[in-house]
């Protein structure tokens, strides 16, 4: 029996609860009131409202220029829509790296302002204190390890991660600090399979994948991939549910035709 089809709430309890029962965790990125609603109607398991959302909703190359303000206006919308998943915040950059003091009061005015049920954090043993600090205040914490998008500048390449030793190794250890300082969940971006199958054996909570394999406790899409809104981004891990940019140009299409031609609106299409 589905352990999220016999709870009216999605928590941390019932997704550790996934976690030992076997159940993937389906998880899904969303910035508005409208797809929020979509997801939550069909079942999804948690929505993470992602700094992605620089890219794909502002058009920025990288996630480094949204601000914690319009992370909160993004988040508010999605959490009016949910009635049943957990709900997971991007902590964007700038807005806990430098102390672990900025970092809860950044995760604070999440909570407060958006009425989210935790944060996501990029990062291991060097903003360890900084999660343990925002655990301290009863906020939960998701961790963020492999290819950490708000560091791109310092890794250069999008390049899949932890493919040498050394790397690898911190991954693991990294994985198991966020563990220890109170995260009740991790997300391994871009990294082998085979690491990533470790991971999620060497400790107890979940580990959600993305571009990680399927070895891991669930998985995790950005919703304009899943959904082909973006028609260029074309990573190997990405599966595609849905055609929507052909769909919405082609209907976009039909209307602008309609329009010129007098053909819309028609008799019963007005007062």
């Amino acid at each position: 029996m589905s352990v999220h089809k016999d709870v009216k709430r999605i928590t941390t309890h019932v997704l550790q609860k996934m976690k030992i029962d076997g159940e993937k965790i389906s998880m899904i990125t969303a910035y508005d009131y409208s797809m929020a609603r979509i997801f939550d109607d069909a079942g999804i398991d948690v929505i993470l409202v992602g700094d992605s959302a620089s890219n794909v909703m502002a058009g920025h190359e990288t996630t480094l220029p949204i601000t914690l303000d319009q992370m909160i206006y993004h988040a508010s919308s999605v959490i009016r829509a949910i009635k049943r998943c957990f709900v997971a915040v991007d902590l964007p950059f700038g807005s806990y790296q430098g102390n672990s003091k900025e970092a809860l009061s950044s995760a604070i005015r999440i909570m407060k302002e958006t009425g989210a049920h935790g944060i996501k954090i990029e990062g291991g043993e060097e903003i360890i204190e900084s999660v343990k600090r925002i655990i301290s205040a009863g906020i939960p914490v998701m961790g963020h390890l492999g290819l950490t998008p708000q560091s791109i500048y310092k890794f250069g390449t999008y390049a899949v991660r932890a493919t040498e030793e050394a790397e690898a190794q911190k991954l693991i250890n990294d994985a198991k600090l966020l563990q220890e300082a109170g995260c009740f969940a991790i997300v391994l971006e871009k990294i082998p399979a085979n690491l990533a199958k470790e991971v999620a054996e060497a400790v107890h909570i979940p580990i959600i994948g993305i571009g990680a394999g399927r070895y891991v406790d669930g998985q995790v899409l950005v919703m304009h991939d899943l959904l082909g809104i973006n028609k260029d981004f074309k990573p190997r891990f990405l599966r595609r549910y849905l055609d929507l940019y052909s769909q919405i140009y082609g209907a976009t299409q039909a209307y602008i035709n309609d329009v010129k031609t007098k053909d819309f609106p028609n008799d019963n299409e007005q007062y």
